[in-house]
């Protein structure tokens, strides 16, 4: 039987390692809240007097953040520095900042993270805050979620990243389908990569993806179990669904798209640095996809939810959730880029604008949408996604070598008869 083990030995001590070291430096700080304004007192808009605020985000979101930065900056007496962090780097950044008490005044996390870093007390209580905007029913649920902990709400969206079924209509057109035709089903998409692969263009490959990237995978495939009504988490987050009928169907599509050569070349060795590249160079016929990325392809490019097994479409709520550190002594004049940050101004003047998504279903038909169609239905499936919430996230999925990323290989370039068995790993670190 073969079995790829993605955990070697050196990975995996390295990996205890560094969460033990950011474990231990967070749990030292855990609850020591640094604010000097109770968050009651803060003013529903927050203060803007000129004070200096700090602000992190990871690189994947440096465009985004900069415009933002831009527009409040540009509106307000208020300042703020954006530093941008390299994503690799970003949550050894943030443990070593939380265990000496050096975070900034605002930081940006990927909603993964959220649930473990609010339970550690990285981010201040805004609960009142966000209770007192009039539109909060509006404001991702998923996101909010994340941020939330024992009825206590402590993030908002920063901003949106939904994972898409996108295909590059000039290869579909050429492959004999219906460019305008989304894939209703998981199998109408496998058709479609298998129609572009057929066409034997040097290059050219029907879809691609990568399987050695835990977070690519999860982003992109998880939607289609959502999409046939399955789940992939128990409801606290503690126990991986994840040999469903729809999961296994999701594997085996993949592993015949692998096997019939539909699959790009390294694809299997992908780690997630390049993962989009042969698709955003008009060299991948369909594959799902970044929707923060449309606006920079030079081709056509159609744009749906991510089908499920029968129908249906569903999509990943990635993105980064925000809020004020627990060493911030500004927690008025964070809270005025805060309350701005979810303003039409910004979801709509700034956001919308630069074609990502809003994080305000009230703002989902804004006048920059509604130019075009691809953004409308990108911000009509973020009502069907989902964000999955559990504290051990980062470990069962996301880290290298994880127990998702042993049960994908597995599944797909293996035998693909140890999913039970993967699947029973995945909640064991879930569970820890």
């Amino acid at each position: 039987m073969k079995r790829f083990r993605t955990r070697t030995v050196l990975r995996t001590v390295a990996a205890v390692v560094t969460a033990g070291v950011i474990a231990g430096s967070l749990a030292a700080c855990s609850g020591s809240g640094g604010t000097s304004t109770a968050p009651q007192d803060i003013p529903a808009e927050g203060v803007d007097d000129g004070a200096t605020l700090t602000l992190w985000t990871r690189a994947p979101l440096e465009k985004q953040a900069k415009l933002l930065v831009e527009a409040y900056n540009a509106s307000h007496k208020n300042q703020v520095e954006l530093t941008v962090v390299p994503n690799d780097d970003y949550v050894a950044k943030v443990g070593a900042a939380a265990g000496s008490g050096g975070l900034p005044d605002l930081f940006a996390a990927d909603i993964v993270y959220v649930p473990n870093w609010v339970q550690q007390g990285l981010f201040q209580d805004i609960t009142t805050q966000i209770d007192g905007l009039s539109y909060k029913d509006s404001i991702n649920q998923g996101h909010l979620d994340a941020g939330t902990l024992d009825g206590q709400e402590y993030v908002l969206p920063f901003v949106l990243d939904l994972s898409v079924m996108m295909w590059n209509k000039d290869l579909v057109k050429e492959a004999g389908l219906d460019p305008e035709k989304a894939p209703a089903t998981i199998s109408d998409f496998a058709k479609t990569a298998k129609a572009v692969q057929a066409l034997g263009k040097s290059g050219v490959s029907g879809t691609s993806t990568g399987l050695n990237c835990g977070g690519c995978l999860l982003f992109t495939w998880f939607p289609s179990i959502w999409a046939s009504g399955e789940d992939v988490l128990n409801a606290d987050g503690t126990e991986s669904l994840l040999n469903n009928s729809a999961a296994k169907d999701v594997y085996s599509t993949w592993k015949d798209l692998e096997a019939s050569g539909a699959v790009a070349p390294g694809s299997a060795d992908e780690t997630g640095a390049t993962w989009v590249a042969g698709f955003q160079e008009g060299n991948v016929g369909i594959m799902p996809f970044p929707a923060t990325l449309l606006s920079g392809l030079s081709f056509d490019a159609g744009v749906s939810g991510i089908p499920g097994v029968d129908g249906g479409e569903s999509t990943f709520v990635g993105g980064d959730g925000v809020g004020i550190s627990k060493d911030s002594k500004q927690s008025p004049q964070a809270w005025n880029f805060l309350s701005w940050l979810t303003s039409e101004d910004a979801q709509v003047g700034v956001l919308a604008k630069d074609g990502s998504t809003v994080s305000r279903s009230d703002l989902a038909d804004n006048e920059y949408a509604a130019k075009d169609p691809r953004q409308v239905a990108i911000n009509e499936v973020a009502g069907k996604g989902k964000t999955p919430v559990a504290l051990n996230f980062q470990q069962a999925f996301n880290a290298p070598g994880s127990p998702w990323l042993s049960l994908v290989r597995n599944a797909v370039l293996g035998d693909g008869d140890t999913v039970d068995a993967d699947n029973d790993e995945i909640t064991a670190v879930l569970s820890q």
